[in-house]
């Protein structure tokens, strides 16, 4: 998607060879007007998947979650990383590697939103290791719903996240896959690759 590119390239901030910061529009500050494209974009591309739910993880994957989710008129769940008191019987669960963070959370989402009627299209902000991703198949495994596919704003094409998922079977749609973040510099992967 260049309109992604050119505002990876314009606003992204690379901290060092694995880390892009991209706080300015997608995960502190939103650009609404992006969001809105991106998620009309994922729509396009699942438009004919039978997509029941939009599922997500908090926070950063919430804002292309909920535009993808209008586009194709579906509710959107985000998966929480903590529960609160109203959120306490029937949940799946699943533990997920957060790479920026260097932690590990357990998330979660309510058996009564996910369920085996559905057709989810997963959606994240990053790809990089992949555990987010295989972290909500599996909640989505365990509520018995089909996932139609991944769908990611930014991929770290350069780290194993991709691999990991489509060798257990799931098509990934990256909108923006970036080659490499080297002397400070953003490569992007060639329509080619």
């Amino acid at each position: 998607m260049q309109e992604l590119k050119e505002m990876i390239v314009k606003k992204g901030i690379v901290l060092d060879e694995n880390v892009l910061k991209v706080d300015s529009f997608l995960t502190h500050q939103i650009d609404a007007l992006l969001m809105e494209k991106i998620g009309k974009r994922f729509a396009k591309l699942y438009q004919n998947a039978g997509i029941t739910k939009v599922v997500t993880i908090e926070a950063s994957g919430i804002a292309p979650a909920v535009f993808a989710g209008l586009a194709l008129n579906v509710p959107v769940i985000f998966a929480r990383k903590q529960k609160s008191l109203t959120m306490n019987t029937e949940l799946l669960t699943a533990s997920v590697y957060s790479f920026t963070k260097q932690v590990t959370n357990d998330i979660s989402i309510s058996t009564k939103f996910l369920t085996s009627d559905d057709c989810v299209l997963v959606i994240d902000d990053f790809l990089a290791n992949g555990q987010a991703a295989l972290g909500l198949i599996e909640l989505c495994r365990q509520a018995g719903s089909d996932v139609a596919g991944i769908g990611i704003v930014i991929e770290k094409s350069f780290q194993n996240g991709r691999q990991l998922i489509e060798d257990k079977g799931y098509r990934v749609d990256s909108l923006a896959r970036v080659k490499s973040l080297k002397d400070n510099k953003v490569e992007f992967v060639s329509e080619e690759e």
